[in-house]
């Protein structure tokens, strides 16, 4: 059984007394923003259900999102633009993300817990956790408010661009997706710099 508060104890008898979990969502998407999200959560807290966002169902993240909300010392959501993406490239535009969500927490944190294996650049120490998501309890919630806040934005801009199906697919490159990029063309939100493979002789622009 995992021991969801194992990181956050050990940061704290390191000396660390205030953690935060980073995550991002929304990397591998054609369209939209990525998003990233950090949490402060009281020592051992108890959320039911929390899990890596992944293995949840939307209804699920949803609930757990205001839980996560009331739950918390503090959090903070951020994201990097489609533009920024194409500019800076999608690693640098999640670390941008993450800083972005991190600059937020008030009082700032001693220590972030981030999942993966790349280091963001946060101006505060940081220990990098791979699965993290899977692992630690701060770094599963940011990973549902993450996930859910971006899922919210690709709905509202379902209803700006209806005919792509980002209500759906969320960005993500499905079937419905490809087809109606290769029928339409690409609209403002999609990732240009993630296109050139689908879209044969597509420059970018």
């Amino acid at each position: 059984m995992i021991d969801w508060h194992l990181y956050e104890d050990t940061a704290r008898s390191d000396g660390f007394p205030l953690v935060c979990g980073i995550d991002e969502a929304g990397r591998g998407p054609l369209a939209g923003p990525v998003f990233a999200a950090a949490v402060v959560l009281p020592p051992h807290a108890q959320i039911d259900g929390l899990n890596d966002s992944k293995k949840l169902t939307p209804k699920k993240r949803e609930a757990l999102y205001d839980v996560i909300l009331q739950t918390a010392v503090d959090c903070g959501v951020g994201f990097a633009t489609e533009h920024e993406i194409d500019e800076i490239n999608i690693l640098q535009a999640t670390f941008l993300a993450m800083r972005r969500a991190f600059d937020k927490l008030n009082p700032r944190p001693d220590l972030a817990l981030v999942d993966g294996n790349r280091m963001p650049n946060l101006d505060v120490k940081t220990r990098l956790i791979v699965k993290g998501d899977s692992l630690s309890a701060s770094i599963a919630a940011a990973s549902i408010l993450a996930k859910v806040s971006r899922d919210r934005l690709m709905c509202r801009i379902d209803k700006i661009y209806p005919d792509y199906g980002f209500a759906r697919h969320k960005g993500y490159g499905t079937k419905l997706h490809v087809e109606m990029l290769h029928r339409l063309g690409p609209c403002p939100v999609h990732r240009r710099t993630f296109l050139k493979k689908i879209l044969p002789g597509y420059g970018g622009k």
